[in-house]
């Protein structure tokens, strides 16, 4: 996906998960302008499209004029709140997606208003031939996988509501959210848990 790819754009695209983010993304004027390689740049907790490049596994892509281009896993690109390993000379040129993405995509996010909000809490859920794959913005200083509870639920045969309510408790403790001006960080563990269940239960109708 290239740098310069708007909202607008990735609104008709082919990763459910990712449209879903996309139509959350400000206004339409905002999504005619605002592109993911600003998302990935910025580097914000909440930043909509983040949850989806860490289920996604993608990798971003970047260049320099002295050094060329490498590739970065995004567990090694955000490295803090709005920090990057980005070089001084480099900029980005692509988000690099895997050819192996499931299909089945759930976003979602909570905010202090319906519509043009910057998320409280933000989710990606990823159903696969490999499992479950749960992501999550607004919670850490950088777009987080909660894999004990990816491992916890991919572990079950049958996803009960026991499996659900134990499965949501252990995403609100890997979490590790801030109490800021726009949420405490015992909401943000008590959401964070609430959106990964539904997506979840979305994911397997």
């Amino acid at each position: 996906i290239g740098a310069g790819t708007t909202w607008a754009r990735l609104e008709r695209g082919p990763y459910r998960g990712l449209a879903q983010a996309a139509r959350t993304v400000g206004s339409p004027q905002i999504r005619a302008a605002g592109t993911i390689g600003g998302n990935v740049g910025t580097a914000s907790p909440a930043g909509d499209g983040l949850p989806w490049i860490a289920a996604a596994e993608a990798s971003i892509e970047v260049r320099s004029e002295a050094r060329g281009t490498r590739v970065i896993p995004w567990r090694e690109f955000f490295v803090g709140v709005k920090r990057t390993s980005l070089a001084p000379d480099e900029i980005i040129t692509a988000v690099v997606v895997p050819d192996d993405v499931p299909d089945r995509q759930e976003f979602a996010k909570v905010g202090v208003r319906n519509a043009m909000v910057i998320s409280t809490v933000s989710c990606l859920v990823m159903r696969g031939d490999d499992g479950l794959r749960v992501a999550l913005g607004s919670v850490a200083p950088t777009p987080v996988r909660a894999t004990r509870a990816e491992e916890m639920i991919n572990a079950e045969s049958l996803i009960s509501e026991a499996v659900l309510d134990e499965f949501a408790r252990i995403v609100s403790q890997e979490v590790t959210p801030i109490t800021d001006h726009r949420s405490t960080e015992g909401y943000r563990r008590h959401a964070a848990g609430v959106l990964a269940r539904r997506l979840v239960e979305r994911s397997v109708r």
